[in-house]
């Protein structure tokens, strides 16, 4: 035990882990030391939200961290995100149209067994140098510029230990965030319970239907993370390495208020109403269940991050907002990054202050900017052709954007984030504002459209622009250049792919011309848009091609 440590993290989790390992890889030589309040080892069926990864989280894990090997040996693979929506025959899994890849997706993900997993990192950050102390509570911390000292019950006694930096990895518990006061609430009022059961569920099972159950390669469902949904939740299915199955409820108070599913039978009775075909097979007696947990208004937003007097959050003690496209992994990938790029050129003698202003109000903005994909959305769940318009604008703006900057370093580079988000017309701040629009449009398109569908397979390949996203996530620009002119074209094509979503709704809706020029920044079901000014932009074939591929009407 030393004096006086570079770094304490306060909680032993997956943020707090993975923190240390990304600093220990960057430079040894930082001293680490992790306090965690359990006693002992996380249990295999560690219940937490976050056991589904998607691209970032997924390049950070297995790049960044250097985890590869580890993920594929001992993790599940994931193909890809699943979506079952609204059918008037829920008693019949076939017969619900259905959203997900056929094949594998080149760009890798995986399922996480949380506490197999975190097992296995504070035994990687162990052996790569960081101290680890289990039955430590950190209860205060003391600030001060020649340290910091950390006031926490270890064995039932209060001790006291010193360290440069401070960061907050206790989860839902902040510890900083109620000792400074900058918590700030998320306006998403929406509700999780969910559970482990024993063994495998394969969805594939569920139907007697061959001509369905052959549509896919064996296991691709099964290693998918499966999305059953309607108005205002949805019901997921995820499998785990160590052979047995998560279940979780996630559903908007509004329409289906928490104190309906917050108790095991609750949740039984919920599925059996909402999800009948479900119920037959996620819903075992009560004394088979592995645990049961719940979680009211999960999202919460933060007004800090980091400090440049040494002290930030990161994971869940910082900002949570929903685990509908499994982001949580790349919250943390995120903050992490931001994080040890702070703390690693500290340690070299940098001034930090510019970094630290910018990389908050980065973290912040980019919080600010993803909510609108969940906020009031739980309403439009019941509603298919809106879903799936929805659905793939989010891939596409994710993939296209965010991930082809976190795996090309763009976030810590301080040129590319001036670039592309301190000006009103830079390519970031755009990105921001054209995603606002397409969420509203989303919500006011759901008064004309009441269509439900059935019997129909849609795959993100399917569309050329949104195969050469996913396959662009991984490839290296090189230079900060190339990533910025790589920025531009895959901004131009989202322009012209907000333009083309919006022609056919606006078509259905309004009866305007399919052909008519649109201006994305000034779309809107309720407002005059520009169709005359040199923004306004001409219809794209290729971009058309593929709108129609998901317009479940006649083909314009």
């Amino acid at each position: 035990m030393q004096k006086q440590y570079d770094v304490i993290i306060a909680g032993g989790g997956l943020a707090g882990l993975t923190l240390s390992i990304q600093i220990k890889r960057a430079n040894p030589d930082i001293s680490i030391l992790i306090m965690e309040y359990r006693d002992t080892i996380a249990p295999v069926a560690a219940h937490k939200v976050g056991e589904s990864t998607v691209e970032l989280a997924t390049h950070y894990f297995r790049e960044v961290l250097g985890l590869k090997e580890y993920l594929e040996e001992f993790e599940l693979p994931k193909h890809g995100l699943r979506f079952f929506f609204k059918t008037d025959n829920k008693g019949e899994i076939s017969n619900r149209v259905e959203l997900g890849p056929r094949l594998k997706l080149p760009t890798p993900s995986h399922q996480l067994d949380r506490g197999t997993f975190e097992n296995y990192l504070e035994k990687h950050t162990k052996e790569l140098g960081t101290e680890f102390m289990l039955s430590a509570r950190v209860k205060d911390v003391e600030f001060n510029e020649a340290g910091h000292t950390v006031i926490f019950n270890h064995n039932e006694e209060e001790k006291r230990l010193k360290a440069r930096w401070v960061v907050d990895a206790t989860s839902r518990f902040s510890l900083l965030k109620r000792k400074l006061k900058f918590e700030k609430e998320a306006p998403h009022n929406v509700n999780a319970v969910w559970y482990r059961v024993k063994g495998v569920i394969d969805i594939d099972d569920w139907s007697d239907n061959n001509e369905w159950k052959n549509f896919l390669a064996p296991r691709l469902r099964y290693l998918s993370t499966v999305h059953f949904m309607d108005k205002g939740y949805w019901l997921w299915v995820i499998p785990l390495g160590s052979k047995n199955t998560s279940i979780g409820i996630v559903a908007d108070e509004d329409l289906h208020p928490f104190n309906t599913i917050n108790t095991y039978e609750k949740a039984v009775e919920w599925i059996k109403k909402n999800e009948p075909l479900a119920a037959k097979h996620v819903c075992p007696p009560k004394e088979e269940l592995m645990d049961f947990r719940i979680l009211k208004h999960f999202a919460h937003n933060s007004g800090r991050m980091y400090s440049k007097d040494r002290w930030a959050c990161t994971g869940e003690a910082g900002a949570f907002l929903d685990p509908f496209y499994s982001p949580g992994s790349d919250f943390i990938s995120m903050n992490n990054t931001w994080l040890s790029d702070l703390i690693l050129r500290d340690k070299a003698g940098e001034d930090i202050a510019l970094r630290t202003e910018v990389y908050e109000t980065m973290h912040l903005r980019w919080f600010e900017s993803w909510l609108p994909l969940y906020q009031d959305k739980y309403k439009l769940m019941g509603n298919t052709q809106i879903m799936v318009f929805k659905i793939f604008w989010d891939w596409a703006i994710y993939w296209s954007v965010p991930c082809v900057l976190f795996t090309n370093k763009g976030y810590t580079d301080l040129k590319v984030l001036r670039d592309l988000f301190v000006s009103e017309d830079g390519i970031g701040t755009k990105f921001q504002a054209l995603n606002k629009i397409m969420q509203d449009i989303f919500l006011q398109w759901l008064p004309h459209e009441k269509e439900t569908f059935t019997h129909r397979y849609i795959d993100p390949f399917d569309l050329m622009y949104m195969r050469e996203f996913q396959t662009g996530i991984e490839f290296q620009h090189g230079s900060t250049k190339a990533l910025l002119e790589q920025m531009k074209i895959n901004m131009d094509k989202i322009e012209k792919i907000a333009a083309e979503m919006f022609r056919h709704i606006s078509h259905q809706v309004k009866g305007t011309p399919l052909d008519m020029k649109v201006n994305p920044y000034t779309i809107s079901l309720t407002e005059t848009v520009d169709t005359t000014s040199s923004m306004a932009l001409s219809v794209d074939a290729a971009i058309k091609k593929d709108v129609n591929v998901m317009w479940f009407y006649d083909k314009k």
